[in-house]
C-alpha cells in the first residue's frame, strides 16, 4: 500500500477517534452537570396533604422553632429514656421509613425522629451534601436534651450520620449504620467504572474520615449481595473503625433488604450501645 492510499485511511481513523473523544467528553460533562439527579431520587408529597399521609404511617410532625416541618416523630409511649435520629437513604422520603422507625420505637422506650432532607417530601430546597448536613445539624440541636442520643442511618445517610458524629463525638451515645460505605466517591467510581467519577463527584461524603473523630459504639449492618454500594465498602468502614463495634453481614441480602429489621433485632443493638457508653456530652 502506497502513501497515497494509506493517508485517507489514517485521516478517517483520526477523525473517528476525535469524534469518540468528543462524545466521551460530552458524557463526562453531562454527568458533571446532572450528577445530583443520578444520586438523589426524592419522593415529593404536596404540603396540603403531607400531615394526613404522615398520620397513616404513624408519624406526627416534627417542627423547628419557625414552625417548619423538618421531619417526623414517633414519641415514646411513656417518659423517653433516649432519642433516636434516623437519617435515611437517597430515595423516597422520610415518611416511607416507618419500616425503620416503628421497630426501633417498639424495641425501647425512646423518642424516634426521622429527618426530612431538603427537596424531599414537602420540604423545600434541593438535596446536596451541604444542605443535608445543615438540615441534620439543625435537627440534632432540636433533639431532647439531658438524655442519650443515638443515630441510625441507611445507605447514603451514613455520610450524614458520620458527619454529625465528627462534629459531636461526645454527645452521640451510639450509631447504627445500615448498608454503609467508606467513601461515596469510591461508590460512584464502582457504579461508573468508565468515567472519572471519583474526581467528578461534588458531594464527597466520607464516613471513614469522619469516624476517626468518634469513639462511641457503632453497629454495622452490611448486605453481602449489595448491588449498589457493594459489601466491600461497608466492610472497609467497619475494619477502619477503632471504637467499640459490631458487624453483622446478611450474606444473601441486596441493598434494600437490610434496613427493615424487627424490634427483636434492635433490642440487642440498644444493649450494645448501653454496654459501650460514649464519653459524656459536654
Amino acid at each position: 500500500m502506497n502513501d497515497s492510499q494509506s493517508s485517507p485511511r489514517k485521516i478517517r481513523v483520526v477523525r473517528v477517534l476525535q469524534l469518540l473523544l468528543i462524545a466521551y467528553l460530552l458524557i463526562v460533562l453531562t454527568v458533571l452537570i446532572f450528577q445530583r439527579r443520578l444520586i438523589y431520587f426524592p419522593t415529593k408529597i404536596p404540603a396540603q396533604v403531607i400531615e394526613s399521609v404522615a398520620a397513616e404511617h404513624g408519624f406526627a410532625p416534627w417542627k423547628n422553632a419557625a414552625g417548619q416541618i423538618i421531619g417526623w416523630q414517633m414519641p415514646a409511649k411513656t417518659n423517653a429514656v433516649a432519642s433516636v435520629l434516623i437519617v435515611h437513604g437517597n430515595a423516597g422520603c422520610a415518611l416511607g421509613r416507618d419500616y425503620l422507625a416503628q421497630p426501633i420505637h417498639d424495641a425501647a422506650n425512646v423518642d424516634v425522629f426521622v429527618l426530612e432532607y431538603p427537596g424531599y417530601g414537602a420540604r423545600p430546597g434541593s438535596p446536596s451534601k451541604d444542605s443535608m448536613v445543615i438540615a441534620a445539624e439543625e435537627a440534632f440541636q432540636l433533639l431532647p436534651a439531658n438524655q442519650p442520643k443515638y443515630l441510625v442511618s441507611e445507605s447514603i445517610g451514613a455520610g450524614v450520620a458520620c458527619e454529625l458524629a465528627r462534629r459531636h463525638p461526645q454527645a452521640i451515645s451510639g450509631l447504627a449504620l445500615l448498608v454503609p460505605y467508606d467513601k461515596l466517591a469510591s461508590v460512584a467510581q464502582k457504579q461508573m467504572p468508565f468515567l472519572p467519577a471519583y474526581f467528578l463527584l461534588l458531594d464527597r461524603f466520607n464516613p471513614a474520615a469522619c469516624l476517626q473523630h468518634y469513639h462511641g459504639p457503632v453497629k454495622f449492618a452490611v448486605a453481602g449481595a449489595d448491588e449498589i454500594i457493594g459489601a466491600a465498602a461497608g466492610r472497609r468502614l467497619y475494619e477502619g473503625y477503632r471504637g467499640p463495634k459490631e458487624l453483622q453481614e446478611f450474606p444473601r441480602a441486596g441493598h434494600n433488604d437490610v434496613s427493615a429489621q424487627p424490634a427483636e433485632w434492635w433490642r440487642p443493638v440498644f444493649q450494645f450501645w448501653k454496654l459501650n457508653p460514649a464519653a459524656p456530652g459536654k
